[in-house]
């Protein structure tokens, strides 16, 4: 019997097919330069879908990450220029700001039981407009500071950059072996191990490679560095603490959740917070990118493309199930896409159109698989 692909290994051949039909249409699509400034410009996209996995797997949603974002930016650019703060405090502070949003919604979310879309969605409309008064009638806070601008313009040396590559390689594996390894634990039925095989070949063959090819150029980004190091502490938390499997049960059945034992309302405001940190470290790295922070940073559809890129890489939008690593999946192809469609000189209104439709595709996918899995008896 053929068994189908799994979620992983259909976003992974996604991906590839993605590169090929561009590397067909543009030959400069695969090369050196544009390798280094795609990882470049999903850095901030894939920091925020770190934390949209996180709320996605809870079973809510955050629609204000990117006026978190932008207003931790004005506030880090704030102290910088008028106090002069230096970077570590300035960064501190935007983190710090960006908690306390999150703190602020998780409470009116679980006191009032209002649902967290109404609430983001209220927050997306407060926190832009603090966003514009920070920034001001100018438009934009210059950032001067040497070491707010480097962390978006180092990059690593050859030898540390295969070690990562290695390292991320290793760690895709591990992943997956101590999913097996659980599930057998619970007396779960794990799909047969040559199943494994062809995601793990793809993430090798595609991290290799594409090592191979940024250290020709420049070498890999720093940021895209740091969007590992984010998703990985991340990933330990939502796999292997109690708290993550708290947001997994919760996701997948809350009252069930609550009847268990689960402190629901403590864990999800938890998670909000941790989601606005998150989506203030975006806005750092993104302000790094302008050397500013603008009253346009953090708007137009990055928050929504920050949810697409959690779904395409695998996450459930209807809780319970999800992984991190899904973040920088999702962020690949929703990068990929834009950027491959900007090499072909399509207008944004195409860029747009395009997203939309893998959303689409990823959502049905997502669907279908759960109707299988019941039907199979996997959860």
């Amino acid at each position: 019997m053929i068994r189908k692909a799994s979620g992983t290994t259909t976003v992974l051949i996604g991906l590839v097919l993605v590169w090929g039909i561009f590397q067909a249409l543009n030959d400069n699509f695969l090369s050196a330069r544009n390798l280094s400034n795609l990882l470049l410009q999903i850095a901030v996209l894939g920091t925020l879908a770190v934390g949209m996995v996180m709320v996605l797997i809870l079973g809510e949603i955050d629609l204000s990450v990117g006026a978190v974002a932008g207003v931790s930016a004005a506030v880090l650019a704030r102290l910088i220029a008028d106090q002069g703060a230096p970077a570590w405090l300035a960064i501190a502070a935007a983190v710090a700001t960006g908690a306390v949003i999150g703190l602020l919604h998780g409470l009116v979310i679980t006191s009032a039981g209002i649902p967290s879309f109404i609430i983001t969605l209220a927050g997306l409309l407060v926190w832009q407009g603090v966003q514009l008064a920070l920034v001001g009638d100018g438009g934009q806070i210059p950032i001067r500071d040497t070491a707010i601008r480097s962390i978006a313009s180092s990059y690593v040396v050859p030898g540390f950059g295969w070690v990562l590559a290695v390292l991320v390689v290793a760690g895709f594996a591990g992943l997956r072996a101590l999913r097996r390894a659980r599930r057998a634990r619970h007396e779960l039925p794990n799909p047969p191990l040559p199943a494994e095989v062809p995601a793990l070949v793809l993430v090798a063959v595609v991290v290799l490679a594409v090592t191979w090819l940024l250290n020709s150029y420049f070498g890999i980004p720093w940021v895209f560095v740091l969007l590992l190091a984010l998703a990985g502490a991340a990933g330990v938390l939502m796999t292997g603490t109690s708290f993550g499997r708290h947001v997994t049960a919760i996701g997948g059945n809350r009252e069930a959740a609550r009847r268990a034992g689960i402190p629901v309302a403590r864990t999800v405001v938890v998670v909000f917070v941790l989601v606005s940190a998150i989506a203030a470290l975006a806005g750092v790295v993104e302000a790094s990118r302008q050397f500013s922070a603008s009253n346009a940073l953090g708007g137009g559809t990055l928050q929504l493309n920050a949810i697409a890129a959690a779904v395409i890489g695998g996450t459930s939008l209807f809780g319970g199930r999800g992984r991190i690593y899904h973040a920088i999946l999702g962020a690949l192809v929703v990068g990929s896409v834009q950027n491959g469609l900007d090499l072909l000189g399509e207008p944004a209104a195409v860029k747009n159109i395009a997203t939309g439709v893998i959303l689409v595709i990823a959502v049905v996918l997502d669907a279908l698989g759960r109707r299988r899995r019941a039907a199979r008896g996997f959860l």
